[in-house]
């Protein structure tokens, strides 16, 4: 199986490192393996791209790492400390998730202001009035949404709530499920930009799960190619914008993403 070896980034610090990953559902003969034998490692301030068709494996990745998923083995170690199925809390503070659908990862009766102040309040930070009010400047909103609901926001106003989440313990890490496939193609842009915008700025950094080769040639670094639960193919953005993949299940799919240009 092909593993990265981050010639990209190689002077970097690893920040994550999972070998052998291996994420299981259901139990005795119906057990199932739904990602196998998964190895992937990323420099610190990277961004690394998991592609792949629907039910190729890449969110239940991003799951296993993020405490989502119990029924895992294999080794996941984040800056260099190996983690256990147990996580604990002081986790949270180093790996945050933004997730596909912004309608569904809100509490609809939660406020904004609830929504961001919470996990500071849990995390014992201080001065959370002036941080809740920075998060909502810093993705763009302004402190006019900190009593809003979601039910009064766009699609759009609510993931960068949903990334102003994420990013209120100052994590070092983030995973980003899908983050703009929910949106409209008029927003799907300016998420992106957010993104890059705040990696560049926080020095964070990101894996990046998408079906969209548009959006990991203008996000990551390096890309992995999974089907079937497998990574089949690990190349850096360069040889995809080129178009000069080795396996043919990564040729297919550059031929079958509709609107992928590679001289773009």
């Amino acid at each position: 199986m092909p593993s990265s070896n981050n010639t990209m980034l190689k002077q970097e610090p690893i920040a994550l490192d999972i070998q052998h990953l291996n994420v299981y559902f259901g139990e005795g003969h119906e057990k199932f393996r739904a990602v196998k034998d998964v190895s992937i490692s990323v420099a610190a301030g990277g961004s690394y791209g998991l592609v792949g068709e629907s039910g190729s494996g890449k969110s239940t990745v991003l799951r296993a790492v993020s405490g989502l998923v119990p029924s895992w083995d294999g080794t996941v170690a984040v800056n260099g400390e190996p983690i256990s199925k147990k996580r604990e809390m002081s986790y949270c503070r180093t790996i945050q998730m933004v997730f596909q659908d912004p309608y569904a990862s809100l509490h609809p009766r939660h406020s904004i202001d609830r929504t961001l102040s919470e996990p500071l309040r849990l995390h014992k930070f201080d001065n959370i009035d002036d941080r809740v009010n920075q998060a909502l400047v810093d993705v763009g909103l302004g402190r006019s949404f900190r009593f809003r609901y979601p039910h009064q926001l766009s699609g759009g106003q609510r993931q960068r709530v949903a990334i102003a989440r994420a990013l209120m313990l100052e994590p070092d890490i983030l995973l980003l499920d899908e983050p703009t496939s929910a949106l409209d193609v008029s927003v799907q842009a300016e998420i992106l930009n957010l993104l890059s915008d705040i990696r560049k700025t926080r020095q964070l950094t990101y894996i990046l799960v998408t079906h969209d080769l548009a959006v990991v040639a203008h996000m990551c670094d390096e890309i992995a190619v999974m089907s079937h639960g497998e990574i089949v193919e690990v190349m850096d953005v360069e040889t995809m914008r080129d178009s000069k993949p080795q396996h043919e299940y990564t040729r297919e799919l550059l031929e079958a993403s509709e609107g992928y240009q590679p001289e773009a």
